[in-house]
């Protein structure tokens, strides 16, 4: 489990069956099986070199992830060590976990902070997106500033420190980045699908996104 507050910033570079991270030396010492947070996606350290260390990918992980594309051409990537649980929770849970991936579809530079526009490539997860609601970008805790209306784009204020101390300052229009929702907005959905009294699964509403007074009787509400 993860915070979301980015304690590094280092390259990825393919590395047989895995990748191999560099980063600076204040992000060091790991140890052999520790969980990193590689731009939101939780790796595994399976091999330890200097300022550097090894991680194995698995197939899932390349095709929900940018970890492929970015350790193609030597990108940047987010780091993260895993929460303690004496540590302050100064982001959101994040589970590195990655629910799918999004596009960079608007990038403006105001005078306190940057304005990003996120458009998911998969639409089921934009149920998850509301105003002022917390969301996982490349492994960095953010705040949903607004949800667009129409379709599946939603905006995030960067403020300038979060800006310059991760890899959110080399993004580009029409970049893809990882996108994992908030982990409680994902149980509440979970556990609005039964009813606990008889342990039995709720009817679901004919579509998911319209809900009738009928059903919400019907279900308890």
């Amino acid at each position: 489990m993860f915070t979301g507050l980015i304690q590094s910033v280092g390259t990825i570079h393919l590395h047989g069956k895995g990748v191999l991270i560099e980063s600076h030396s204040s992000f060091l010492p790991l140890v052999l099986g520790e969980s990193i947070s590689v731009d939101g996606v939780c790796l595994t350290v399976s091999g330890l070199r200097d300022n550097s260390f090894f991680a194995d990918i698995s197939e899932e992980t390349l095709k929900r992830t940018t970890l492929g594309e970015k350790s193609k051409k030597q990108g940047f990537v987010n780091l993260e060590k895993a929460l303690r649980l004496s540590d302050r929770l100064g982001g959101h849970l994040v589970s590195g976990h990655v629910d799918g991936v999004g596009k960079v579809v608007n990038l403006k530079s105001l005078s306190n902070s940057w304005d990003l526009e996120i458009a998911w490539e998969e639409s089921i997860f934009s149920k998850y997106i509301c105003d002022k609601a917390s969301i996982a970008i490349n492994g960095v805790s953010l705040t949903v500033s607004e949800k667009k209306q129409k379709g599946d784009v939603f905006k995030i204020a960067v403020i300038p420190h979060t800006w310059s101390n991760t890899s959110l300052q080399y993004l580009k229009e029409g970049e893809i980045v990882n996108l994992e929702a908030d982990l409680m907005a994902k149980y509440a959905e979970s556990l609005l699908k039964y009813d606990f009294v008889g342990f039995k699964q709720r009817e679901a509403p004919k579509e998911s996104s319209d809900l009738s007074d009928d059903w919400l009787i019907k279900n308890g509400y």
